[in-house]
Parts: C-alpha cells; structure tokens; sequence
C-alpha cells in the first residue's frame, strides 16, 4: 500500500514508476478522491466550530431573554449537527474509496531493477554449477522408471482432479527428506527461526501481504470465509502486524515448512504434465523483518541462503533479477532461483526471493520504534528456500542414469537412512 503524502508531494515520479511496470497514470485519480475526502473533513471541522459557537450563544440569547435569537442559534446548532454527520459521513465514504483504490495499485519497482515488458527481459545475474552432459537423451521427471512408481497422477485425479499427484514410496520419502534437509540448513546454518504457523487465515491477513484483492480468483477460500494460504509468507509475515517492535529486536529472520494452495488461475494448459504446476504442494518459506536500512543486504543474504540449498544438492542454477514487467505485486525487488531442469532442456524457477520495502507494513501496520525515534513502517521480505515439489523435480532429473536409476545428492543421505539411490523398479537402494 503506498504512502498518500509521497503521492501528493511528487505525483510524477509515482506516476513515472507506475509506467516503468507498464501500469497506466494513477495520481490524479487518487489525489481528486483524496482532495474530495479532506474537503469533507475541513468542511466538517468548518461546521463543528460553528457549532460550538452557536452553543456558547444558545445560553446567552436565552439569559438576555431574546426568544427569537435563541430559536435561530438554537435551529442553527441542529443543523450544524446535521451537517457534521453528513459531511463525516461522506469523508469516511471517500477515505474507503480511496484505500480501495490504494489497494490495488502495485508496489514501485526499485530504481536498480532493469526495465522490460516480461520474463523475457529479466537480466542474469550468475549461474552456479554446470548441466551435465548425458550419454542419453534425458527425460522429465515423471517418465523416469525409478520415479513413476511414486507419482500416481491416475489417483490423485479420481481424488481431486487435475494438477494433483499422491506421491507414494522412494517419492514421498525424497520429498520429506529435501524439506527436512532445507529446515535444518536454514535453521543451524542461516540463523532462521522455524516456526509452525496454520495454514487457513483471515481476510485480512491475505490482505496484508497482498493476496487480497488482487489475487482473489488464485486463492481457495472456505464455507465460513478463511483462506487457505498460498505460501507461509501470508502467516510469517502477519506474525507482527499492527505491532511496534523495537529496532533491537530486527532483523526476525523466520522459515517454516508448509503445505500451500494455489487455484493456478489464468495457468490453463501451462505445465499440465508431471508435478510442476499443481494446486497443493509444499514449500520451505523464508521471511524477514527489517528496518529499511538493513533491507537491501537482507535481500542478498536470503538469495544466498536460497542459493545454498541448490549448491548443496549439487544443481545447477541461474540467478536472475525479475525486470519491472515481470515482478510480483507486491515486490520492490526481486531475484529468481531457476535450476536446470534437463527433461525440459531449460532452468525453471525453483525460488524467488523478494523485498517488498513498506508496502506490506502499511498494509498491516507493522512498525519499529527507532532508538529515541518515532515509530516507522518495518521492511518485508520473503523468498522461497525452497518449494519442495519443484526441487524433487530437478534431484530427478540430474541425478537421472540410462537405466532409469537416480542417483541421489549425498547431502540427502543421511535424511533416507544412507540411502544413495532409486532403482529402476522404484525402491530406494
């Protein structure tokens, strides 16, 4: 949510931010709404003075015994009332309009973020790592011998329906052994809190960090009004909304390992094969809570950390920097993890790692207390580390041998029982 005041004292430069995103020209839609809202509030300030007044007259009128004067002040207090409640009526009616409006107005891409209209104009930045070079034309993930046991996509469809999988043997053991092995680094290695969160939340919990209203049609919301979240960055997140911390307590670092649910909406057709794209599935979340001068170098250590867990497991990626046409809403900034994916001859993302600057602390209002200072508005930031799915994916299809094998990441080892690989038949050996 942006601040109102930096619109009113420079609605060019909004307005120029908003191009770089490809987003049409706001401020004098906002600025006529807010000008209409405090017009209302001046005009009942204007009567309320007038009220009092007239009060203050009532009793002198009546003491001096001029019956004619006291009705007119007396009809004059009324009306004034009147119009006090009318005129706050229409400024709260205008305030809504405008926090409305405010709401569904993307965050201000940074001024280091490259300008591009899509994905195809995002800038690497490194890569890590070398795409191994096979003897055999590679194959995706769910045409793998050893892994087809595991994926029962027949299943889950007579379940739920498309984009499910029941994951069942060596699979879902690989799968509880990547988000174990993630908790554990980030948690004894990165400094991160783990904490366990719910994954069914309010309205205005999705509406804090974003979700809401802009991504309504992508979230599954129950019978009785919570929503299912679509990562533990909505719960991680809103753990200090409407706090004031105290700038000693920053960073909180945090990362919580979840089930998350998306409706995919928009995605018909997209990666309708295999595990890549589904409507349930699990990630390891990182947050972090900063002030705003500790927010840009947080973003770096959590691309890191992001990082670490690929190099780790021996994938090899490609970071890149999202250009302005491509960034989430409620990004400032972000980097992508896109790990090599050799099934599919390309790197596909496995992470993105965002700072969201004020944007979701207003939203939320969430504030820090600065030694001997006024409260300000936190940072935000979040980043996948990482979605669990999409990385057994890659363990798959790297480790992948001509037989229909897969050898598995050493760093993986101790998590299935010193277990080193899956059989062709599907059993892990």
């Amino acid at each position: 949510m942006h601040d109102i005041r930096a619109i009113r004292e420079n609605p060019a430069a909004f307005d120029a931010a908003l191009s770089r995103r490809g987003a049409e020209p706001m401020s004098s839609r906002i600025l006529a709404i807010d000008e209409a809202r405090r017009s209302r509030i001046l005009a009942a300030e204007t009567a309320q003075a007038e009220q009092n007044r007239a009060s203050k007259d009532v009793g002198a009128a009546k003491a001096a015994g001029n019956e004619a004067e006291f009705e007119r002040l007396r009809g004059l207090v009324a009306q004034k009332k009147a119009d006090i409640a009318r005129l706050n009526e229409e400024a709260a009616a205008e305030d809504a309009r405008l926090r409305d409006l405010l709401l569904t107005i993307p965050n201000l891409p940074r001024d280091d973020v490259p300008d591009g209209a899509d994905e195809g104009d995002n800038v690497e930045l490194r890569r890590w790592g070398s795409p191994r070079n096979f003897a055999f034309p590679p194959k995706e993930h769910y045409e793998i011998a050893g892994a087809k046991p595991g994926l029962d996509f027949p299943t889950a469809a007579k379940l739920s329906g498309s984009r499910f999988v029941v994951l069942k043997g060596a699979m879902v053991r690989l799968h509880r052994a990547l988000a174990q092995f993630m908790l554990d680094t980030h948690v004894d290695e990165h400094g991160l809190s783990e904490t366990w969160t719910p994954v069914l939340v309010r309205d205005d919990a999705m509406l804090g960090t974003g979700q809401l209203p802009k991504f309504t049609e992508d979230s599954y919301q129950t019978t009785n009004g919570w929503w299912l979240i679509p990562t533990s960055e909505v719960t991680l997140t809103n753990t200090v909304a409407g706090e004031i911390l105290d700038w000693e307590t920053l960073p909180i670092r945090m990362t919580a390992h979840s089930q998350c649910f998306r409706s995919e909406a928009g995605s018909a057709g997209k990666d309708t094969a295999g595990m890549l794209r589904q409507h349930q599935f699990e990630k390891v979340e990182m947050v972090s809570i900063t002030t705003p001068d500790q927010s840009a170098a947080e973003h770096e250590r959590m691309t890191q950390c992001a990082e670490a867990i690929l190099q780790k497991l021996n994938l090899p990626y490609r970071v890149v920097v999202l250009c302005t046409g491509d960034i989430g809403f409620g990004a400032t900034k972000t980097h992508d993890l896109e790990v090599w994916l050799p099934g599919q001859d390309t790197y596909r993302e496995v992470s993105s790692v965002s700072v969201c600057g004020d944007f979701q602390a207003r939203r939320m209002n969430a504030r820090f207390r600065p030694e001997g200072g006024k409260p300000e508005f936190v940072h935000t930031l979040n980043g996948s580390g990482l979605a669990v799915g999409r990385c057994m994916i890659a363990v798959l299809e790297n480790g992948q041998q001509e037989d229909g094998s897969v050898d598995l990441p050493q760093a993986l080892w101790p998590y299935l029982g010193g277990k080193t690989r899956i059989s062709a038949d599907g059993a892990l050996v």
